[in-house]
């Protein structure tokens, strides 16, 4: 299953909540049994049952045909293999659980399904819920999936935080990622023969183009982030070896929620843990260390040291006036 057919699923399954409720009770029902499937690692029938029956507040079990009616479908909708393990009292477990572990893509979105109707069912805790405010944008987002589903080219009008005018141009979309609450757009802009990135929520307008593009077999939208915090792909940042000096307070975030994949810790006591990272120093990774203030500190390499120092001294000199 693609990214985009996944997203693509997620945008559907959000539609169809406000549209056909029996569908999307059906939906939540599948998520829930993928969900407790894959929390419990190996479950029997009855065990399953015994939950649904304490998580749902429903004396109902789920009868055994029913249950495989919603393993089969859970496996067509997800792509997962729900097998059973006949050894010990007929234990299920999911066969491709490593495809949800590193696909973060669909682990994405069982969760946020899940989610959605965690929050859903509470509505009459509305009020002491706060949920984080995404920009305006989303909904071009169902659009451009399309597009890059059927390679077709995109004509939007763009307005960058740096420029007062709109300008319009073709671009061919690639990929999309998250990040902070923002949507953004990887396209090749055929004027520049080179692949950027834009802010969905500084698009103004956008259309698909009945023209075509090729999606070349050579591009790779993780290795094109490589070594990337953020979605600024600044060639002139080589993939280098960071070293980062944590106290301990903020090392439990670190550890908890790390900065990047490659991260790891390397020396750890009492007072402060060294992590160290293969990453690009571009700005948005140094203003993930600027964020943390004090309790971070770069070690190496100096360049970086030296850089992340005088933006740290330019701050000081506006607080001290």
């Amino acid at each position: 299953m693609t990214c985009a057919s996944i997203l693509r699923m997620f945008l559907l399954y959000l539609q169809l909540r406000i549209e056909n409720n029996k569908t999307m009770d059906l939906i939540n029902k599948y998520v829930w049994l993928v969900d407790t499937i894959y929390k419990a690692g190996r479950i029997t029938y009855e065990e399953i049952n015994q939950k649904w029956i304490e998580q749902e507040m429903d004396e109902t079990p789920i009868p055994l045909r029913t249950f495989h009616k919603w393993r089969i479908a859970a496996e067509e909708m997800f792509h997962l293999n729900i097998e059973c393990e006949r050894k010990g009292g007929y234990h299920y477990y999911i066969d491709n659980v490593d495809e949800i572990k590193r696909g973060g893509l669909r682990n994405w979105i069982l969760r946020n399904i899940s989610i959605s109707n965690l929050l859903l069912d509470c509505q009459s805790l509305k009020d002491r819920i706060l949920l984080e405010v995404i920009p305006s944008g989303q909904e071009y987002l169902a659009t451009i999936l399309d597009a890059m589903k059927t390679n077709n080219q995109l004509s939007i009008s763009y307005q960058g935080y740096w420029r007062k005018e709109v300008t319009t141009f073709t671009v061919y979309p690639y990929c999309v990622k998250l990040f902070k609450q923002r949507w953004y757009l990887v396209a090749l802009s055929p004027c520049y023969n080179k692949v950027m990135v834009y802010g969905i929520d500084r698009i103004k307008d956008l259309e698909v183009n009945d023209e075509h593009f090729v999606y070349p077999d050579d591009f790779n939208p993780e290795t094109f982030f490589e070594g990337c915090i953020g979605v600024m792909v600044d060639e002139e940042y080589d993939i280098e070896t960071v070293r980062l000096k944590v106290s301990a307070h903020q090392s439990n975030y670190i550890r908890s929620l790390p900065m990047h994949s490659s991260q790891k810790e390397t020396e750890w006591n009492d007072d402060y843990s060294i992590f160290t990272l293969e990453v690009r120093p571009t700005f948005d990774f140094q203003q993930e260390i600027l964020m943390n203030g004090s309790d971070m500190e770069i070690l190496s390499p100096e360049w970086l040291r030296c850089e992340i120092a005088e933006k740290t001294e330019k701050m000081y000199n506006n607080y001290k006036k």
